[in-house]
């Protein structure tokens, strides 16, 4: 029989004290003792019993940085897609230990801003991602700001779908959802359009062969 590791155990028996007592009243003796361990085993594992419900966010961040970091010019946006795909798959993988969270993030606001902070932190690395993709510019800033919020939403909508048991189908969800995201940036931004030509129609009196080699001489520049 396999043993199970003990960080594992632990989170385990955090899961099981806070459905069965709530989150306050649970203490980290409470989960060493269940998981069978010391508190110092605890502490080596866990710096509180918050870090319990969130276990591996650091180490999805660094999976996240470490994908986006692959990508060119050509495939950032490849990359982005791919990255909150990552997300979604580790929540996926946790299978009822990610919807036992939900249900008490939902009830325990200390908890619930642990998870809007969580949230906030990818939408940052994606922001800063998009905007070095896109360059130094003020209309870059705005546009990689915007898009990286439009990346978060379109994450958390479909995963809070997964989450209520809305869809059997998160993976193609989140993938759908994130080619409307690109759908909505892939136009070059306004500062990086090429330069045209604008003519603007007045209504004069003057015939049109006085007013042609006007407009002429401005689309070439030239000066009467």
């Amino acid at each position: 029989m396999t043993k199970i590791p003990v960080r594992e155990r632990l989170i385990d028996a955090a899961f099981q004290l806070f459905g069965e007592r709530g989150y306050e009243p649970t203490t980290v003796d409470d989960i060493a003792e269940r998981a069978g361990v010391g508190r110092t085993t605890f502490f080596r594992n866990f710096r509180s019993k918050d870090d319990v419900i969130f276990p591996d966010h650091e180490q999805l961040m660094d999976e996240i940085r470490a994908r986006l970091a692959t990508s060119t010019n050509s495939t950032a946006l490849v990359a982005v897609a791919e990255a909150v795909r990552l997300v979604l798959l580790r929540y996926i993988e946790e299978g009822e230990r990610a919807r036992l969270r939900y249900a008490l993030t939902s009830r325990v606001s200390a908890l619930r801003d642990r998870e809007i902070a969580s949230v906030a932190q990818y939408q940052r690395l994606f922001r800063e991602f998009i905007g070095t993709w896109m360059g130094p510019s003020e209309a870059s800033a705005l546009r990689a700001e915007l898009m990286a919020s439009s990346v978060a939403a379109a994450h958390n909508h479909v995963l809070r779908r997964w989450l209520r048991g809305d869809t059997a189908e998160p993976i193609e969800e989140v993938d759908r959802a994130m080619a409307q995201v690109v759908g909505l940036f892939s136009a070059a931004p306004a500062d990086q359009t090429e330069a045209g030509t604008t003519i603007i129609v007045l209504h004069t009196s003057q015939p049109p062969d006085q007013i042609l080699p006007a407009i002429r001489r401005a689309i070439d520049g030239s000066t009467p």
